[in-house]
């Protein structure tokens, strides 16, 4: 024998008849707080932002398969910087900061993100160009290329490295 199954409906919780009769159904109010803040990107530490991701992503492209140790410790520092460089375009596109009202200084924690992503990259386009610079081979224009853009987003860290400090001292905390 089956069972049936009974299904009760609360009309407290319905939407409105004249709602239900157009096809409307009752807006969901969770997702209100987002707004996209595409100004920040106008601005001259949001352009660096785009013009780190567009390095990262040439470095990816030019440095990839990792063939020798230098260049998996290149790869290494440029995903993981390319990585917290899209979570800090997000922070920034959806009004994060802004939204949250949590106890960060989040100036002072992007400041010493960007500094040690600067200073890796220091490292990484050296490690890259050096292991490079002797080698011979099918990939050797390509992952010297890798290191040369590497230099280039070294550049760009370091840039939006001092306006960070600029702005965290001029914040006063």
């Amino acid at each position: 024998m089956m069972t049936e199954t009974v299904v009760t409906v609360d009309q407290s919780q319905a939407a409105p008849p004249n709602a239900a009769q157009h096809g409307q159904a009752k807006p969901d109010n969770s997702l209100n707080w987002i707004k996209f803040n595409f100004q920040y990107f106008q601005s001259i530490p949001g352009i660096l932002k785009l013009v780190q991701l567009v390095f990262g992503i040439i470095c990816m492209a030019c440095a990839s398969p990792a063939l020798v140790g230098g260049t998996h410790w290149f790869l290494f520092v440029v995903v993981t910087s390319f990585i917290a460089t899209v979570l800090w375009s997000f922070v920034y596109l959806l009004g994060i900061r802004e939204v949250l009202n949590l106890p960060i200084n989040w100036i002072l924690t992007e400041l010493i993100n960007t500094g040690f992503a600067t200073l890796l990259y220091l490292i990484a386009f050296i490690v890259q160009l050096a292991t490079w610079s002797n080698l011979y081979g099918y990939f050797r224009s390509a992952n010297i290329a890798a290191g040369v853009f590497g230099l280039f987003n070294f550049l760009a860290y370091t840039a939006g490295t001092y306006f960070l400090f600029v702005e965290h001292r001029s914040s006063g905390v």
